[in-house]
């Protein structure tokens, strides 16, 4: 009986994400959409022309993949920062708190929202992705679960950065000073195999290296000569998700910056 009800705790929540995402779709989905697009043209159409091949693949194959990743982080951290601080700064956060669901399913149901919204620019930017380059999945299993836990960990890590902000510039640092040059230095636009020795075990440091790289190799192949085993990717993905979760239960359950 206590399991239903939690259940049905969780489904709320999860609705309750869903709803806000599809009402507000124009800030939602629309302009991350209209970003990608202009990277591609940009980047890809314009720019790539003059750079070739990367790694073997036309460059707008290339960037493919890590543009599409990169609008899955961004978005999947962004849902999750904001629907979180927004309860905090509504005080409806209370009201679950106050409430029999587990610290856990709490956590799971903003995890989904992100999960939703990551997924589905995810999946908008691929069609238009479509509209300028060749993408044949070679490795479907890879590139679906490379992209389910990468937007569980960046959701996870939008909830820890929204229980700690106390203001709405808080909840803005991160993505910029954190987030926006850990993306821009994944991968995305480039190979770490042509940086120095150096500056390619730094760029290991990274993680977002490691989950662009899988992703990619997921859509190109075999034939894409890869930045990191994708054996490694994976544990590194699914270590970040059980220290995030943990440390996300640990502060609802301290209540560290929100019963404060």
């Amino acid at each position: 009986m206590r399991l239903r009800s939690d259940l049905i705790g969780l489904q709320t929540i999860v609705y309750r994400e869903y709803k806000r995402i599809m009402r507000i779709w124009m800030q939602t989905l629309l302009p991350p959409s209209i970003t990608m697009a202009l990277y591609f043209v940009i980047f890809g159409n314009l720019i790539g022309k003059r750079i070739g091949q990367m790694n073997g693949y036309d460059y707008m194959q290339f960037i493919a993949p890590g543009l599409i990743m990169m609008s899955v982080i961004t978005n999947s951290y962004g849902n999750v920062v904001s629907s979180f601080f927004g309860a905090k700064f509504g005080k409806h956060i209370e009201e679950m708190l106050v409430s029999p669901l587990p610290n856990s399913f709490i956590i799971i149901g903003h995890v989904a929202g992100g999960l939703m919204r990551g997924l589905l620019v995810g999946f908008v930017v691929t069609i238009i992705a479509l509209f300028f380059t060749k993408l044949d999945v070679q490795h479907v299993w890879v590139t679906l679960t490379t992209v389910f836990l990468t937007s569980i960990v960046f959701s996870l890590a939008g909830f820890i950065n929204a229980v700690y902000a106390r203001n709405f510039d808080d909840i803005a640092i991160i993505p910029t000073f954190v987030l926006a040059p850990l993306t821009y230095l994944g991968g995305v636009f480039y190979s770490i195999n042509l940086l120095p020795e150096f500056w390619q075990a730094v760029s290991k440091a990274n993680p977002i290296v490691y989950m662009v790289s899988a992703f990619r190799y997921g859509i190109l192949g075999e034939g894409l000569k890869q930045d990191i085993p994708i054996s490694w990717a994976y544990v590194i993905i699914i270590g970040f998700i059980v220290l995030l979760f943990t440390l996300s239960l640990y502060l609802m359950k301290t209540g560290r910056g929100i019963r404060e």
